[in-house]
């Protein structure tokens, strides 16, 4: 379908029988209409507020079920008057009365065919959507291959720049003996300070993001906006590389990657809160997880970049390998603007009307996106209430937000899953080879061309294997594909560990250690590549969206600082077969966090995901321990063909009704993944 533009539809907007409903003459009556109707029942709202911290029965509630057909629509008719939407008001209607009963659409007798249709495709064509959509992911997606092309570019630097800048931590000055055979007196010690050194300097964007520029997103996204933030980090990203490029002293290398550190901090805050916001939920998981795909995409132009200058000279080799990471930051800082804002933050602004103009562009007709209009404002007024029930303030600044997120109990669930997620992405090892891929290579007896060209290989499965989560993250869903790809990756990286074992004269050596590095990195890509940052994007509800993220995305890069300060020392210390033995370790404690306490959130709308965080943690803990381990073992263990299916967790409650892609998604879902 063609993209939808405004005025036109606003025109357009077909004729219904007018509802009566006296104007607000006072500011006592406009507020009423400004809060639906069946929200002013107190036993209402604190059922809700229950729902919402204790929901022991795993029902998953759509928010506008017990509200009746009346009081919906006079609460529609008064939300069109008080935002200037008259002229759509009919589009309105349809919209909450479709987001009430999503796939009762033939039951609504306010719609007519051509909205049936429409509705009917988001299940069967649910790829289908306006240019609009896919250029703004695009854009996102450009400022994930920045990332990845940041990362790798210390990989080939890490090579030759602590030579060069007099701290070297590896090489001929590290050698214990020298060409006579006598043993280096000091230059032991030496070696062992700058390994910390380096491991600093790798690790300094990882510092600046969890110690800054994480938390400045929140108040910066709050302020101006998820374009504008994108925009502000595209300078940072352009800017940092060339200056890294440039530097005479290690000091001053420390100083340009913190300043690349805060524009990849404000990225991985806000391009994947923004990708959610803008995504409709049937395809959100694939298009938030694009981040992914093409931070992969980046590591891999960056091993080309590596590749391409690795036989320059060794005083400049490094400075290109650094400094070319400027270049894609040119399109985004160009084509951010054309992007539409996120609706939901235009809402939480009370922009009513440039959201609804923003979600034309977003959606394929003018009746989704008056039905979106609708119930992320309807959301929006829950949070306040529920927030005002629970004695919280729910205008509090960035500090109140913070220690919201550990006090509330919806809150607090979504926040230690998205923690545990975060964490296990570290716990994993990934980055001890996307940080230090081309030394690992060299001390399995490559050369560094040769070293390069692994890495580039490792770039290339990454890339090359992230692509079937688009489509497999929103079937098998976020669980399932972690408690499928971990047990792999211990495996696989274990193996690779102990092919160290094998004589370095021979040829299989090197490639034993190289295959199994790629195994394991394959099963990375499809897993725990794209779900941490997917995951934690949708699991905070929208007044806690961004300082729910940034909570994340200081957990993941204080762990990857971790990591990358310790690997340098660790290599010295356990070389690469206890490195890799250490983190096939990681990879059990990981899986075993992820089945306890990490619930389901696939093709659930942003705003339903408050109920699925309202299962107490125990009891979700409970179920996959007494309830689905059982089962699994008897199924798959025993081989019991004849078990019955594991019983749900969460249930649906009689007024609320799935999509059809979801009832046919969990009929093939595995044991462990809620059916939601």
């Amino acid at each position: 379908m063609a993209e939808p533009g405004g005025p036109e539809h606003i025109g357009n907007a077909p004729t219904t029988e007018p509802i009566s409903t006296a104007p607000a003459t006072d500011a006592k009556s406009e507020e009423k209409h400004r809060k639906l109707s069946a929200l002013n029942d107190e036993d209402f709202r604190k059922k809700k507020f229950e729902a919402l911290t204790k929901n022991e029965t795993g029902e998953i509630k759509n928010p506008l079920v017990g509200v009746s057909k009346a009081a919906l629509l006079e609460d529609v008719k008064a939300f069109a008057v008080k935002y200037g939407l008259e002229d759509v008001e009919p589009y309105l209607i349809k919209g909450a009365l479709v987001a009430q009963n999503p796939i009762g659409i033939d039951s609504i007798e306010e719609l007519d065919d051509e909205d049936r249709r429409v509705l009917s495709e988001e299940v069967t064509h649910k790829w289908k959507h306006p240019r609009t959509l896919y250029l703004t992911i695009i854009l996102n997606s450009v400022a994930a291959a920045i990332q990845g092309w940041d990362q790798t570019g210390s990989n080939g630097a890490n090579l030759t720049f602590s030579q060069i800048l007099g701290i070297p931590d590896g090489g001929p000055f590290c050698d214990p003996t020298d060409i006579t055979g006598q043993y280096k007196i000091g230059n032991d010690s030496i070696c062992d300070r700058n390994s910390w050194i380096v491991g600093f300097i790798n690790s300094c964007p990882y510092i600046a993001i969890f110690v800054f520029a994480a938390w400045i997103s929140d108040p910066l996204n709050n302020w101006l906006g998820r374009r504008t933030v994108i925009f502000i980090a595209a300078i940072f990203s352009l800017l940092a590389p060339i200056g890294q490029g440039l530097v005479q002293k290690w000091g001053q290398l420390v100083a340009c990657r913190i300043l690349l550190g805060i524009g990849m901090g404000l990225k991985e805050v806000t391009v994947p809160v923004y990708s959610a916001e803008v995504a409709p939920r049937t395809i959100r998981g694939g298009l938030v997880m694009s981040w992914q795909v093409w931070t992969a995409f980046g590591i891999l132009l960056g091993t080309c970049a590596n590749l391409i200058f690795v036989n320059s000279p060794d005083k400049i080799a490094w400075r290109l390998q650094f400094g070319s990471a400027f270049v894609p930051a040119v399109p985004l800082l160009i084509g951010i603007y054309f992007c539409p804002e996120s609706p939901r933050w235009l809402l939480k602004k009370g922009r009513v009307n440039k959201a609804y103009q923003s979600l034309l562009r977003l959606r394929n007709s003018p009746i989704q996106a008056a039905r979106d209009v609708y119930f992320i404002h309807a959301q929006i007024l829950y949070e306040d209430q529920l927030l005002q029930e629970s004695g919280l303030a729910k205008n509090g600044n960035m500090f109140t937000r913070f220690v919201e997120l550990f006090t509330i109990p919806r809150l607090r669930r979504a926040t230690q899953a998205s923690g545990i997620v975060m964490l296990a992405q570290q716990m994993c090892g990934i980055n001890i080879i996307a940080f230090y891929s081309s030394t690992i290579f060299v001390q399995s007896g490559a050369s560094k061309t040769t070293a390069l060209l692994a890495s580039f290989g490792f770039g290339l499965v990454n890339f090359v294997f992230a692509w079937p989560a688009i489509w497999t993250i929103d079937t098998f869903g976020r669980r399932g594909l972690l408690l499928f790809t971990f047990p792999n990756m211990g495996w696989t990286l274990l193996a690779a560990g102990m092919c160290y074992f094998i004589p370095s004269s021979s040829r299989a050596h090197l490639g034993m250690v190289t295959f199994f590095i790629y195994v394991y990195d394959a099963f990375y890509s499809p897993g725990e590549g794209p779900v941490p940052f997917t995951y934690s994007a949708e699991v905070f509800p929208l007044s806690h969206r961004e300082m729910g993220m940034s909570w994340a995305v200081a957990t993941n890069n204080f762990w990857a600082t971790v990591v990358s300060i310790t690997f340098p020392r660790q290599l010295r210390a356990f070389g690469v077969p206890g490195a890799f033995g250490f983190y096939a370790a990681m990879n059990c404690i990981a899986l075993s966090l992820i089945f306890l306490f990490m619930p389901e959130t696939k093709q659930r709308s942003l705003e339903e995901l408050d109920y699925v965080f309202g299962v107490p943690t125990r009891t979700h803990a409970r179920y996959q321990l007494f309830t689905v381990l059982p089962w699994w073992f008897k199924r798959w263990v025993l081989f019991q063909k004849n078990t019955p299916p594991c019983p749900d967790l969460y249930k649906f409650e009689e007024n609320y009704t799935e999509t059809e892609s979801d009832r046919d998604e969990a009929k093939g879902e595995s044991s462990g993944v809620e059916k939601i």
